[in-house]
Protein backbone atom coordinates (compact mmCIF):
# COMPACT_ATOMS: atom_id res chain seq x y z
CA UNK A 1 0.00 0.00 0.00
CA UNK A 2 2.45 2.16 -0.79
CA UNK A 3 2.37 5.97 -0.05
CA UNK A 4 -0.95 5.92 1.34
CA UNK A 5 -1.04 8.78 3.41
CA UNK A 6 -1.81 10.86 -0.31
CA UNK A 7 1.41 12.45 -0.81
CA UNK A 8 3.70 13.78 -3.51
CA UNK A 9 6.75 13.13 -1.71
CA UNK A 10 7.63 9.19 -1.42
CA UNK A 11 7.52 6.92 2.14
CA UNK A 12 10.95 7.73 2.34
CA UNK A 13 11.19 10.93 2.01
CA UNK A 14 8.77 12.24 4.69
CA UNK A 15 8.43 12.38 7.78
CA UNK A 16 5.15 11.22 9.79
CA UNK A 17 4.31 12.32 13.43
CA UNK A 18 1.91 9.37 15.11
CA UNK A 19 -0.27 10.80 17.81
CA UNK A 20 0.28 7.59 20.52
CA UNK A 21 -1.97 7.22 22.87
CA UNK A 22 -0.89 3.75 24.03
CA UNK A 23 -3.94 2.17 22.72
CA UNK A 24 -4.43 -0.75 19.71
CA UNK A 25 -5.49 2.09 17.12
CA UNK A 26 -2.37 4.28 17.53
CA UNK A 27 -0.07 2.09 17.60
CA UNK A 28 -1.32 0.27 14.56
CA UNK A 29 -1.37 3.54 12.68
CA UNK A 30 2.60 3.53 13.53
CA UNK A 31 3.31 0.23 12.75
CA UNK A 32 1.67 0.48 9.33
CA UNK A 33 3.33 3.71 8.43
CA UNK A 34 6.54 2.76 9.48
CA UNK A 35 6.16 -1.03 7.17
CA UNK A 36 5.21 1.22 4.46
CA UNK A 37 8.52 2.97 4.56
CA UNK A 38 7.48 6.08 6.00
CA UNK A 39 10.42 7.83 8.54
CA UNK A 40 7.59 7.44 12.20
CA UNK A 41 8.38 9.50 14.62
CA UNK A 42 5.81 8.80 17.61
CA UNK A 43 4.29 11.36 20.25
CA UNK A 44 2.68 10.64 23.14
CA UNK A 45 0.54 13.69 25.41
CA UNK A 46 0.75 13.33 29.10
CA UNK A 47 -2.75 14.80 30.14
CA UNK A 48 -3.33 14.46 33.44
CA UNK A 49 -2.01 13.14 36.84
CA UNK A 50 -2.33 9.86 36.28
CA UNK A 51 -2.11 8.07 39.72
CA UNK A 52 -5.86 7.58 39.81
CA UNK A 53 -6.06 6.24 36.28
CA UNK A 54 -2.60 4.65 35.48
CA UNK A 55 -4.31 0.46 35.93
CA UNK A 56 -8.10 1.65 35.56
CA UNK A 57 -9.58 -0.14 32.16
CA UNK A 58 -10.96 2.84 30.01
CA UNK A 59 -8.26 5.66 30.94
CA UNK A 60 -5.29 6.61 28.04
CA UNK A 61 -2.61 9.28 28.25
CA UNK A 62 -1.89 8.36 31.58
CA UNK A 63 0.87 6.02 33.48
CA UNK A 64 0.46 2.71 31.60
CA UNK A 65 -0.73 3.98 28.48
CA UNK A 66 2.68 5.48 28.32
CA UNK A 67 4.59 2.63 29.27
CA UNK A 68 2.46 1.06 26.32
CA UNK A 69 3.27 3.05 23.55
CA UNK A 70 6.67 3.43 24.33
CA UNK A 71 6.83 -0.32 23.87
CA UNK A 72 5.34 -0.40 21.00
CA UNK A 73 7.64 2.36 19.59
CA UNK A 74 10.15 -0.34 20.86
CA UNK A 75 9.06 -3.12 18.70
CA UNK A 76 8.41 -1.19 15.37
CA UNK A 77 11.54 0.65 15.69
CA UNK A 78 10.72 4.40 15.66
CA UNK A 79 11.99 7.30 18.05
CA UNK A 80 9.53 8.07 20.59
CA UNK A 81 8.56 10.87 22.97
CA UNK A 82 6.54 11.79 25.56
CA UNK A 83 5.58 15.44 26.09
CA UNK A 84 3.99 16.86 29.42
CA UNK A 85 0.87 18.63 28.16
CA UNK A 86 -0.76 18.94 31.66
CA UNK A 87 -1.22 22.37 32.36
CA UNK A 88 -2.26 22.56 28.89
CA UNK A 89 -5.04 20.15 29.40
CA UNK A 90 -6.12 21.31 32.36
CA UNK A 91 -7.19 24.49 31.28
CA UNK A 92 -8.26 23.57 27.80
CA UNK A 93 -10.51 20.74 28.80
CA UNK A 94 -10.59 19.88 32.00
CA UNK A 95 -11.48 22.89 33.49
CA UNK A 96 -13.84 24.19 30.72
CA UNK A 97 -15.59 20.87 31.12
CA UNK A 98 -16.13 21.88 35.17
CA UNK A 99 -17.50 25.50 34.12
CA UNK A 100 -19.57 23.99 31.32
CA UNK A 101 -21.51 21.37 33.63
CA UNK A 102 -21.78 23.84 36.53
CA UNK A 103 -23.25 26.29 33.74
CA UNK A 104 -26.03 23.24 33.03
CA UNK A 105 -24.82 21.99 29.80
CA UNK A 106 -23.71 18.66 28.87
CA UNK A 107 -20.23 19.25 27.37
CA UNK A 108 -18.16 16.83 25.12
CA UNK A 109 -14.67 17.54 26.13
CA UNK A 110 -13.09 14.97 23.55
CA UNK A 111 -13.92 17.67 20.67
CA UNK A 112 -11.76 20.06 22.71
CA UNK A 113 -9.16 18.08 22.98
CA UNK A 114 -8.90 17.41 19.36
CA UNK A 115 -9.56 20.90 18.68
CA UNK A 116 -7.05 22.68 20.96
CA UNK A 117 -4.49 20.05 22.43
CA UNK A 118 -4.26 17.13 19.50
CA UNK A 119 -4.90 19.41 16.36
CA UNK A 120 -3.52 22.51 17.33
CA UNK A 121 -0.41 22.18 19.59
CA UNK A 122 0.31 19.20 18.69
CA UNK A 123 0.35 19.85 14.67
CA UNK A 124 2.63 22.65 15.67
CA UNK A 125 5.04 19.98 17.63
CA UNK A 126 5.10 18.03 14.27
CA UNK A 127 6.05 21.26 12.22
CA UNK A 128 9.09 21.33 14.53
CA UNK A 129 10.19 17.76 13.87
CA UNK A 130 9.85 18.37 10.47
CA UNK A 131 6.64 16.41 9.67
CA UNK A 132 5.01 16.40 6.44
CA UNK A 133 1.68 15.17 8.28
CA UNK A 134 0.52 14.15 11.51
CA UNK A 135 -1.45 10.74 11.66
CA UNK A 136 -4.02 9.16 14.57
CA UNK A 137 -5.62 6.56 14.93
CA UNK A 138 -9.02 8.19 15.02
CA UNK A 139 -12.17 5.66 12.70
CA UNK A 140 -12.78 8.36 10.77
CA UNK A 141 -11.35 8.96 6.52
CA UNK A 142 -9.94 11.59 4.78
CA UNK A 143 -10.26 11.71 0.99
CA UNK A 144 -8.53 14.27 -1.35
CA UNK A 145 -10.51 16.29 -3.13
CA UNK A 146 -10.40 17.73 -6.71
CA UNK A 147 -8.74 20.98 -5.51
CA UNK A 148 -6.29 19.37 -3.37
CA UNK A 149 -7.78 19.89 -0.53
CA UNK A 150 -8.84 17.43 1.73
CA UNK A 151 -12.45 16.41 3.25
CA UNK A 152 -13.76 14.78 5.87
CA UNK A 153 -15.55 11.64 6.23
CA UNK A 154 -17.35 9.24 8.39
CA UNK A 155 -15.42 5.92 8.80
CA UNK A 156 -16.55 2.84 7.04
CA UNK A 157 -17.49 1.07 10.04
CA UNK A 158 -20.42 2.57 11.61
CA UNK A 159 -19.90 1.96 15.16
CA UNK A 160 -16.42 2.81 15.31
CA UNK A 161 -17.12 5.93 13.49
CA UNK A 162 -15.35 9.44 15.42
CA UNK A 163 -15.88 11.97 12.86
CA UNK A 164 -18.62 13.33 15.69
CA UNK A 165 -15.53 14.52 17.71
CA UNK A 166 -13.50 16.00 14.99
CA UNK A 167 -16.30 18.40 13.19
CA UNK A 168 -14.09 21.44 14.85
CA UNK A 169 -11.28 20.39 12.80
CA UNK A 170 -10.27 23.67 10.82
CA UNK A 171 -9.33 23.47 6.69
CA UNK A 172 -5.99 23.94 7.24
CA UNK A 173 -5.91 20.98 9.90
CA UNK A 174 -7.86 18.80 7.52
CA UNK A 175 -4.99 19.25 4.79
CA UNK A 176 -2.49 18.26 7.18
CA UNK A 177 -3.95 15.83 9.30
CA UNK A 178 -4.38 11.69 8.00
CA UNK A 179 -6.22 8.91 9.36
CA UNK A 180 -5.19 5.76 7.93
CA UNK A 181 -7.74 3.39 9.73
CA UNK A 182 -10.87 5.22 8.64
CA UNK A 183 -11.60 2.41 6.11
CA UNK A 184 -10.44 -0.33 8.19
CA UNK A 185 -12.87 -2.46 10.73
CA UNK A 186 -11.86 -2.79 14.58
CA UNK A 187 -11.54 -6.13 13.94
CA UNK A 188 -8.74 -5.82 11.06
CA UNK A 189 -7.21 -3.46 13.42
CA UNK A 190 -6.49 -5.73 16.12
CA UNK A 191 -5.22 -8.90 13.26
CA UNK A 192 -2.87 -6.13 12.19
CA UNK A 193 -1.77 -5.76 16.04
CA UNK A 194 -1.09 -9.66 15.85
CA UNK A 195 0.12 -9.47 12.52
CA UNK A 196 2.81 -6.99 14.13
CA UNK A 197 3.08 -8.84 17.33
CA UNK A 198 2.67 -5.62 19.57
CA UNK A 199 1.44 -6.58 23.35
CA UNK A 200 -1.76 -4.03 23.22
CA UNK A 201 -3.58 -6.18 20.73
CA UNK A 202 -6.22 -7.23 23.03
CA UNK A 203 -6.06 -4.12 25.05
CA UNK A 204 -9.74 -2.54 26.14
CA UNK A 205 -10.41 0.63 24.55
CA UNK A 206 -10.12 3.91 26.34
CA UNK A 207 -13.25 5.83 27.23
CA UNK A 208 -14.81 9.02 25.92
CA UNK A 209 -13.99 11.17 29.18
CA UNK A 210 -10.58 9.87 29.85
CA UNK A 211 -9.89 11.96 32.46
CA UNK A 212 -12.77 10.65 34.78
CA UNK A 213 -11.16 7.83 37.15
CA UNK A 214 -14.32 7.33 39.05
CA UNK A 215 -17.05 7.65 36.19
CA UNK A 216 -18.49 10.01 38.18
CA UNK A 217 -18.62 13.30 36.93
CA UNK A 218 -19.69 15.51 39.79
CA UNK A 219 -16.86 13.92 41.72
CA UNK A 220 -14.21 15.53 39.64
CA UNK A 221 -16.45 18.81 39.21
CA UNK A 222 -16.23 19.72 43.13
CA UNK A 223 -12.69 18.58 43.24
CA UNK A 224 -12.16 21.13 40.31
CA UNK A 225 -14.36 23.76 41.68
CA UNK A 226 -15.78 23.21 45.66
CA UNK A 227 -18.69 24.58 46.28
CA UNK A 228 -21.06 24.06 42.91
CA UNK A 229 -23.21 21.51 44.15
CA UNK A 230 -25.30 23.94 45.46
CA UNK A 231 -28.83 22.25 47.00
CA UNK A 232 -32.11 23.60 44.62
CA UNK A 233 -35.43 22.20 44.12
CA UNK A 234 -36.72 20.01 41.60
CA UNK A 235 -39.49 21.76 40.05
CA UNK A 236 -42.13 20.54 36.95
CA UNK A 237 -43.11 22.20 33.54
CA UNK A 238 -45.52 24.30 35.50
CA UNK A 239 -42.98 25.24 38.06
CA UNK A 240 -44.65 23.51 41.28
CA UNK A 241 -41.65 22.55 43.64
CA UNK A 242 -42.03 18.94 43.58
CA UNK A 243 -38.61 18.18 45.34
CA UNK A 244 -35.45 18.56 46.57
CA UNK A 245 -31.89 17.99 44.99
CA UNK A 246 -28.19 18.62 45.88
CA UNK A 247 -26.47 20.02 43.09
CA UNK A 248 -27.27 20.23 39.09
CA UNK A 249 -24.27 18.96 38.28
CA UNK A 250 -25.96 15.18 39.36
CA UNK A 251 -27.99 16.00 36.27
CA UNK A 252 -28.57 15.57 33.00
CA UNK A 253 -31.22 16.40 30.64
CA UNK A 254 -33.04 12.57 29.44
CA UNK A 255 -32.08 11.39 33.26
CA UNK A 256 -35.07 9.22 34.34
CA UNK A 257 -33.55 7.75 37.49
CA UNK A 258 -32.17 8.96 40.82
CA UNK A 259 -34.52 11.92 40.59
CA UNK A 260 -36.13 10.75 44.22
CA UNK A 261 -39.68 11.89 42.89
CA UNK A 262 -42.80 9.96 43.47
CA UNK A 263 -45.29 9.84 40.65
CA UNK A 264 -47.60 7.66 38.72
CA UNK A 265 -45.74 8.32 35.89
CA UNK A 266 -42.30 8.71 35.52
CA UNK A 267 -40.59 12.15 35.38
CA UNK A 268 -37.21 13.02 33.08
CA UNK A 269 -35.10 15.65 33.37
CA UNK A 270 -36.19 18.35 30.61
CA UNK A 271 -33.64 21.30 31.01
CA UNK A 272 -31.20 22.53 33.89
CA UNK A 273 -31.90 25.84 35.23
CA UNK A 274 -28.40 26.78 36.47
CA UNK A 275 -29.32 30.53 37.34
CA UNK A 276 -31.85 29.50 39.83
CA UNK A 277 -30.59 25.86 40.99
CA UNK A 278 -33.51 24.32 39.54
CA UNK A 279 -33.72 20.92 37.71
CA UNK A 280 -36.88 21.12 35.64
CA UNK A 281 -38.86 17.24 34.63
CA UNK A 282 -41.65 16.61 32.64
CA UNK A 283 -43.24 13.59 30.50
CA UNK A 284 -40.48 12.16 28.09
CA UNK A 285 -43.13 13.77 25.52
CA UNK A 286 -41.28 17.18 26.87
CA UNK A 287 -37.79 16.26 25.76
CA UNK A 288 -38.72 16.41 22.27
CA UNK A 289 -36.88 19.16 20.82
CA UNK A 290 -37.97 20.86 17.50
CA UNK A 291 -35.25 23.13 16.83
CA UNK A 292 -31.49 24.17 17.84
CA UNK A 293 -29.77 27.34 18.01
CA UNK A 294 -26.00 26.90 17.43
CA UNK A 295 -23.03 28.72 18.77
CA UNK A 296 -18.75 28.28 16.94
CA UNK A 297 -20.45 27.31 13.97
CA UNK A 298 -17.31 25.34 11.86
CA UNK A 299 -17.69 24.61 7.89
CA UNK A 300 -16.04 22.01 6.43
CA UNK A 301 -17.77 22.04 3.27
CA UNK A 302 -17.38 23.14 -0.13
CA UNK A 303 -16.82 26.85 -0.55
CA UNK A 304 -18.15 29.02 2.13
CA UNK A 305 -21.46 28.39 4.61
CA UNK A 306 -23.25 31.68 3.69
CA UNK A 307 -22.27 30.58 0.19
CA UNK A 308 -24.22 26.98 1.33
CA UNK A 309 -27.26 28.68 2.45
CA UNK A 310 -28.05 31.33 -0.01
CA UNK A 311 -31.35 29.48 -1.00
CA UNK A 312 -32.23 30.26 2.71
CA UNK A 313 -31.34 26.76 3.84
CA UNK A 314 -29.77 23.54 3.24
CA UNK A 315 -30.91 19.99 3.26
CA UNK A 316 -28.68 17.73 5.89
CA UNK A 317 -28.48 15.35 8.54
CA UNK A 318 -27.00 15.77 11.82
CA UNK A 319 -25.85 13.95 14.72
CA UNK A 320 -26.55 15.53 18.32
CA UNK A 321 -25.50 12.69 20.28
CA UNK A 322 -22.03 10.83 18.49
CA UNK A 323 -24.32 7.44 19.79
CA UNK A 324 -26.81 8.26 17.53
CA UNK A 325 -27.66 8.12 13.91
CA UNK A 326 -27.94 11.03 11.69
CA UNK A 327 -31.11 12.33 10.77
CA UNK A 328 -32.52 14.89 8.69
CA UNK A 329 -32.91 18.62 9.37
CA UNK A 330 -32.58 22.12 7.98
CA UNK A 331 -29.88 24.39 7.95
CA UNK A 332 -30.57 27.67 7.86
CA UNK A 333 -29.54 31.29 9.17
CA UNK A 334 -30.77 32.67 12.36
CA UNK A 335 -31.01 36.40 13.64
CA UNK A 336 -27.92 35.34 15.71
CA UNK A 337 -25.89 33.23 13.92
CA UNK A 338 -27.34 29.48 12.78
CA UNK A 339 -29.88 27.36 13.64
CA UNK A 340 -31.07 23.28 12.80
CA UNK A 341 -34.81 22.18 12.10
CA UNK A 342 -34.85 18.85 12.68
CA UNK A 343 -37.59 17.22 10.88
CA UNK A 344 -38.31 14.18 12.98
CA UNK A 345 -37.55 15.83 16.23
CA UNK A 346 -34.88 14.84 18.53
CA UNK A 347 -34.88 13.86 22.42
CA UNK A 348 -32.95 14.63 25.39
CA UNK A 349 -31.10 17.58 23.46
CA UNK A 350 -29.07 19.69 25.90
CA UNK A 351 -26.75 22.68 25.37
CA UNK A 352 -23.16 22.20 25.49
CA UNK A 353 -23.60 19.03 22.80
CA UNK A 354 -22.13 19.28 19.62
CA UNK A 355 -24.83 18.79 16.43
CA UNK A 356 -22.52 17.76 13.39
CA UNK A 357 -23.47 18.06 10.05
CA UNK A 358 -23.50 15.52 7.30
CA UNK A 359 -23.73 16.06 3.69
CA UNK A 360 -26.96 14.69 2.17
CA UNK A 361 -26.23 14.65 -1.41
CA UNK A 362 -23.20 11.88 -0.35
CA UNK A 363 -25.49 9.70 1.53
CA UNK A 364 -24.75 11.29 4.99
CA UNK A 365 -21.06 10.35 4.45
CA UNK A 366 -19.63 13.33 4.21
CA UNK A 367 -18.67 15.75 7.41
CA UNK A 368 -19.89 19.60 6.96
CA UNK A 369 -19.00 20.83 10.26
CA UNK A 370 -21.37 21.50 13.04
CA UNK A 371 -21.70 23.63 16.09
CA UNK A 372 -22.32 23.60 19.84
CA UNK A 373 -25.89 23.69 21.18
CA UNK A 374 -26.55 26.90 22.83
CA UNK A 375 -30.59 26.24 23.02
CA UNK A 376 -32.86 23.88 22.29
CA UNK A 377 -36.40 24.62 21.43
CA UNK A 378 -38.54 22.33 22.64
CA UNK A 379 -41.76 21.02 20.40
CA UNK A 380 -45.37 21.30 21.43
CA UNK A 381 -45.83 18.60 24.04
CA UNK A 382 -48.74 16.09 22.63
CA UNK A 383 -52.20 16.21 23.80
CA UNK A 384 -52.19 13.08 25.23
CA UNK A 385 -49.35 13.82 27.35
CA UNK A 386 -51.33 16.80 28.87
CA UNK A 387 -52.89 15.37 32.03
CA UNK A 388 -49.64 14.82 33.71
CA UNK A 389 -48.60 18.29 33.29
CA UNK A 390 -51.89 19.04 34.58
CA UNK A 391 -51.85 17.11 37.05
CA UNK A 392 -48.29 18.30 38.64
CA UNK A 393 -49.80 21.48 38.17
CA UNK A 394 -52.84 20.96 40.55
CA UNK A 395 -50.34 19.98 43.27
Amino acid sequence: MLNSLDLETAPQDTRVVVAMSGGVDSSVTAALLKAEGYDVVGVTLQLYDHGAATHRKGACCAGQDIHDARAVAERIGIPHYVLDYESRFKEAVIDRFAESYVAGETPVPCVECNQSIKFRDLLGTARELGAKVLATGHYVASRRMADGSCALYRAREEERDQSYFLFATTQEQLDILRFPLGERTKAETRELARKFSLSIADKHDSQDICFVPSGHYADVIERLKPGAAEAGEIVDLAGNVLGKHEGIIHFTVGQRRGLGIAAASPYYVVRLDADRGRVVVGPREALRTRAIHLRDVNWLGDGSIDAALADDKLEVFVKVRSTRAPSPAWLRHSANGYEVELIEGEDGVSPGQACVFYDAREGQARVLGGGFIKTAVAAEIPARAMPLVAAAARG
